[in-house]
C-alpha cells in the first residue's frame, strides 16, 4: 500500500495540464474556482462539490497538443471540440479512482440543448455544463486579457447571458450572473490570490493509503497525456517504465522499489507538455533557444511531483533522468555520488527507449548500434558503467521491455 493525498495528485495533474498552455497558466484552476462558486448556489452536497472541484481540475485531461489548446482559448465553440472530451473520458473511465467523473468530462463541451437529450443524470449534466460554461468564461477572459478584468467583466457576463438555454442551462447562467456580480469573484482569479484559495481547498481531503494497482493507474493517466503529445513519443513513458522495472527486478530490488521505479518511469517526462508541438516534432537540429526550452522539462516534472505526499523519492528519480554521473547533466548538475541508483536506472532506460523509438530526425536505432551508443555515453561519464554493462549483457530482454 502507498500513502498519499488524492487531492494533491489531482492538483499535480492540473499543474501538468496547465503546461500545455505554455504561457497561459492556471486555466483549470480558474475553472475549478468558478464552477465551485456557482455550484454552491445550487445547494450541492459536500460530496457533489468535491466532484465539481476534481472534475473541473481534470476537465482538459484529453488535451496534450498546444494546437488544441489554441482553439480552447481563442474560440467560443469549434468543430471537433468533442475529440479531447472523448480522450479525457477514456483516460478516466479506464481506472478506479476517477471513473465517477468520466461522464462529466465526456460532455463538458456539449451544448445544454443537446445534453438534455443524452442519457446522463441531471446532476452530472449540470456539473458537466457548469464546467463548459466556466471554461468559456475563462476563454473570454484570455481573449480580453489586455483589458483590466474588472472593466471587461460585464462584457463577459453579457456574452454568457446570450447563450442561456442554448449552450448553457438557464439555472447555471442565473447563478453565474449572481455570483459574478462581486469583485471577489474576479479578483480571486488573479494568480497570487488563486493559489491561496486553492491551498485552502486542498485541505478538504485526508491523506489515505492506495493500493499498487491504483497508484499505477494514476501514473498511467499522467503518462498517457504526455505520450499523446506527439506520435513520436507514443508509449515512450510506458517503455521507460517497463525497462526500469525490469532492470531493477533483475538487480534484486524489492517489489515495492520496483513499483516505485515503474511509477517514476511513467512520470519522468510530464514536463514535456510545456514544449511547443513544433519544437518536439522538429525534423532538424534545434536552435540554442529551442534547446533551452527542451532542457526545462525535467525541472518542470520535479516541480509538479515534489508537492505530492509520499512522492519524495519518485519525484527525484523522475526529475534526474538527464543528470550525468560527470555532473554535466541538467537541471541540477548532480554528480554520481548525488544520484540515487534508481535515478541512474531511469536515465539509462530513458536513453535506451528513446533510441529504439522513431524520432522526427531519425529511424529507430538497431540493437548493436544502441549498444555502442551506450558504451560511448559510459566512456564520457554520462551513464553508470555498471548499468551499461548490465543492459549490454541483457540486450534482447531490455529491447523487448522497451518496445513491448
Amino acid at each position: 500500500m502507498f500513502k498519499t493525498d488524492l487531492r494533491q495528485i489531482v492538483h499535480a495533474l492540473s499543474d501538468m495540464l496547465d503546461l500545455v498552455g505554455i504561457d497561459e497558466l492556471h486555466h483549470s484552476k480558474r475553472v475549478a474556482f468558478m464552477s465551485f462558486e456557482c455550484s454552491k448556489l445550487l445547494n450541492m452536497s459536500t460530496e457533489e462539490l468535491d466532484t465539481v472541484y476534481d472534475a473541473s481540475l481534470l476537465h482538459d485531461c484529453g488535451v496534450s497538443s498546444t494546437q488544441t489548446h489554441k482553439h480552447l482559448i481563442s474560440e467560443m465553440d469549434w468543430s471537433d471540440s468533442e475529440e479531447h472530451c472523448i480522450r479525457g473520458h477514456n483516460l478516466l473511465d479506464d481506472q478506479d479512482l476517477f471513473r465517477n467523473i468520466a461522464p462529466i468530462i465526456l460532455y463538458h463541451h456539449t451544448h445544454w440543448d443537446t445534453l438534455q437529450t443524452i442519457d446522463i443524470t441531471h446532476k452530472s449534466a449540470l456539473i458537466s455544463n457548469c464546467i463548459y460554461m466556466t471554461d468559456r468564461v475563462d476563454a473570454l477572459m484570455e481573449q480580453n486579457k489586455s483589458q483590466e478584468l474588472l472593466i471587461t467583466k460585464d462584457n463577459i457576463r453579457n456574452t454568457i447571458k446570450k447563450y442561456r438555454g442554448s449552450l448553457f442551462a438557464p439555472e447555471l447562467v442565473d447563478v453565474f450572473l449572481d455570483v459574478s456580480q462581486s469583485e471577489f469573484f474576479w479578483l480571486t482569479m488573479m494568480p497570487h490570490h488563486l493559489e491561496l484559495h486553492l491551498s485552502e481547498m486542498s485541505k478538504t481531503r485526508n491523506t489515505k493509503y492506495i493500493n499498487d494497482k491504483s497508484l499505477l493507474q494514476i501514473a498511467n493517466i499522467f503518462a498517457s497525456i504526455v505520450d499523446a503529445k506527439s506520435h513520436y513519443t507514443v508509449e515512450h513513458s510506458r517503455g521507460v517504465a517497463r525497462l526500469a522495472k525490469y532492470i531493477a527486478s533483475e538487480l534484486g530490488m524489492n517489489k515495492e522499489k520496483c513499483i516505485a521505479l515503474e511509477v517514476a518511469g511513467l512520470l519522468h517526462d510530464i514536463g514535456k507538455l510545456k514544449i511547443p508541438d513544433e519544437i518536439l516534432e522538429k525534423p532538424g537540429p534545434l536552435t540554442p533557444a529551442e534547446r533551452a526550452i527542451i532542457m526545462s522539462h525535467s525541472f518542470e516534472s520535479y516541480q509538479i511531483l515534489k508537492p505530492i505526499s509520499g512522492f519524495d523519492d519518485i519525484s527525484k528519480w523522475a526529475a534526474f533522468h538527464h543528470e550525468c554521473i560527470s555532473g554535466k547533466g541538467y537541471p541540477f548538475h548532480l554528480h554520481r555520488e548525488q544520484l540515487p541508483r534508481e535515478a541512474r536506472i531511469i536515465a539509462i532506460a530513458d536513453v535506451f527507449q528513446a533510441l529504439v523509438q522513431e524520432r522526427p530526425y531519425r529511424s529507430p536505432v538497431e540493437p548493436k548500434k544502441v549498444q555502442s551508443i551506450l558504451e560511448e555515453m559510459e566512456s564520457s561519464n554520462k551513464l553508470d558503467s555498471d548499468l551499461v554493462a548490465f543492459v549490454n549483457q541483457n540486450l534482447e530482454s531490455c529491447w523487448q521491455a522497451a518496445i513491448a
